[in-house]
C-alpha cells in the first residue's frame, strides 16, 4: 500500500512538472538560484519582495534565500550576519545545491569582474556593459580587452549568437580597439559595432550609450559602475535603482562560480530582474562558453597581445632628450585614431622624421596636425610605429 502511495507521489510530481514546463516553454531540470538577503539600503522585505517577483514569472527556477528568517513561502537557509552569509552561499554553490546565486558587496579575485546589463533609454533596447564591478587586470588597458572577452561570453550565455562589441571613447580606447583587432586578424571572431554617428567606427560616443548602438560596450569598470548607477536610476535621483537587471555575473579565465552583484541601492525590480538573468546565464551555459571563448582567444595570441600591453615601457622617442621640432608649418591636415596617452609621443615621431606637428583635439577625439602636404607621409609613420592603423580617419 505504501509503495502504491509512493508512486502516485512521483506520478503526480511529474504532471505538475510537466505542467510548470508546458507553462514556462522550458524543460528539462529545474534550477535553484540563491540570493542573500542582508545588506540592502532598502532592507531586507526589498529583496525577499523582488524574490517573490521572480518566482512568480514562472521561469522555471527556485529561489534559495540565504539569511534571516522572514515570513515568506520561498525556501531559506537561514545565518545571521552577512560574514557568515557569504560562507553559507559558497557552501551552497560547491556543493551544487544552489547553481548560481545574486548577492551584494562581494569581492572577487583579480581577474574577475562583472558584466552589466541594462535598458537603454533611446529605444529600449538591452545592453551588456563590460565591466561594472571587480577587476579583470591592474593594467587598465590590458583590463578593457578582457572586459571585451567578458562582455562577449555573458552576451553568448543569453542566447546572443555573433553579438556587437563597441568600445566606449574613454582613456585607452584606441589602444584597445587595436589590440581587439589584431586579436580579431589573428583568427579570433569580433563583431565589431558602427557607431551612430556619422564618422562610424568601433569607438563609441555618448549617444551610442543612450542608444544601445553595441550589444555590448567596452568599459573601464570604475566608469562601467557609473554609467550602471545612471542607467538604473536616472528616474529616482539615484537612492533607488529602478531599471535593468544589476551589475550580473563575475567572469574570469577559470573562474568556476556563477555569481551576480547588485547594488546595495537595487529596487525590487532590479532584484527580480538580475534572479531572471542569473537564471539564463546558467541556462545558457555561462561556465562553459568562457572555456571555449578563452581556449579560441588564446589560439589568437591572446596572451601576447597582453604581454605587451602590460610591458612597462614608453616609446622610444618619448623618453629621447634632445628631439626637438622642425621649422613650424601651416597644419591644417588632421589624422585621428591616436589614444590620448600616445598623442604627444606620436608628435615626437613625426618631429624626428623631419614633419613639423602638433597635438590636437578634433571632431573624434585626440588629433595630429600636420602640414596637407605631408599627411600621406605622417600617416604612414604614425601606422609603422604603431599609433594608428594604416587606414587614417579625416575630419
Amino acid at each position: 500500500m505504501g509503495q502504491k502511495r509512493a508512486v502516485k507521489q512521483i506520478i503526480g510530481k511529474t504532471f505538475i512538472e510537466i505542467a510548470d514546463a508546458i507553462k514556462s516553454g522550458e524543460f528539462g531540470e529545474k534550477i535553484r538560484i540563491g540570493l542573500t538577503i542582508l545588506g540592502s539600503e532598502h532592507g531586507t522585505e526589498n529583496l525577499v519582495k523582488g524574490a517573490e517577483i521572480a518566482a512568480k514569472k514562472g521561469e522555471n527556477f527556485d529561489i534559495v534565500l540565504i539569511g534571516p528568517k522572514v515570513d515568506t513561502y520561498l525556501e531559506i537557509v537561514e545565518v545571521e550576519s552577512e560574514k557568515d552569509m557569504h560562507k553559507k552561499m559558497e557552501e551552497l554553490l560547491d556543493s551544487g545545491y544552489i547553481k548560481a546565486c545574486v548577492t551584494m558587496h562581494y569581492s572577487f579575485p583579480v581577474g574577475v569582474s562583472t558584466v552589466g546589463r541594462v535598458i537603454t533609454p533611446g529605444y529600449g533596447k538591452e545592453m551588456f556593459i563590460g565591466t561594472t564591478t571587480g577587476t579583470s587586470s591592474v593594467n587598465r588597458t590590458e583590463a578593457m580587452v578582457k572586459n571585451a572577452l567578458y562582455g562577449i561570453i555573458t552576451a553568448k550565455a543569453m542566447g546572443i549568437e555573433n553579438p556587437t562589441v563597441g568600445i566606449l571613447n574613454v582613456d585607452g580606447a584606441r589602444q584597445v580597439e587595436r589590440a581587439l583587432k589584431e586579436l580579431r586578424d589573428n583568427g579570433y571572431n569580433i563583431n565589431f559595432a558602427e557607431s551612430m554617428r556619422s564618422d562610424g567606427g568601433a569607438i563609441m560616443r555618448g549617444n551610442d550609450l543612450l542608444a544601445g548602438t553595441a550589444d555590448v560596450m567596452v568599459i573601464d569598470t570604475l566608469t562601467g559602475n557609473i554609467m550602471m548607477k545612471v542607467f538604473s536610476s536616472f528616474t529616482t535621483g539615484g537612492s533607488y535603482e529602478g531599471l535593468g537587471y544589476g551589475y550580473g555575473p563575475g567572469v574570469g579565465e577559470d573562474y568556476d562560480k556563477i555569481i551576480l552583484i547588485l547594488s546595495r541601492a537595487s529596487g525590487i525590480p532590479v532584484v527580480s530582474n538580475a534572479l531572471s538573468y542569473a537564471a539564463k546565464v546558467t541556462k545558457g551555459k555561462i561556465l562553459e562558453i568562457a572555456k571555449e571563448e578563452f581556449e579560441k582567444a588564446k589560439k589568437a595570441k591572446l596572451d601576447e597581445i597582453l604581454k605587451h600591453l602590460r610591458k612597462d615601457y614608453k616609446k622610444e622617442t618619448e623618453s629621447e632628450e634632445g628631439v626637438v621640432a622642425p621649422s613650424k608649418e601651416v597644419v591644417t591636415g588632421s589624422i585621428s585614431g591616436i589614444d590620448i596617452m600616445d598623442l604627444e609621443a606620436a608628435v615626437k615621431v613625426l618631429w624626428k622624421t623631419g614633419i613639423y606637428a602638433e597635438s590636437g583635439m578634433g571632431c573624434t577625439g585626440p588629433i595630429v596636425l600636420v602640414n596637407e602636404e605631408r599627411i600621406d607621409i605622417a600617416t604612414e609613420v604614425l601606422a609603422k610605429a604603431g599609433f594608428i592603423e594604416k587606414e587614417r580617419d579625416i575630419c
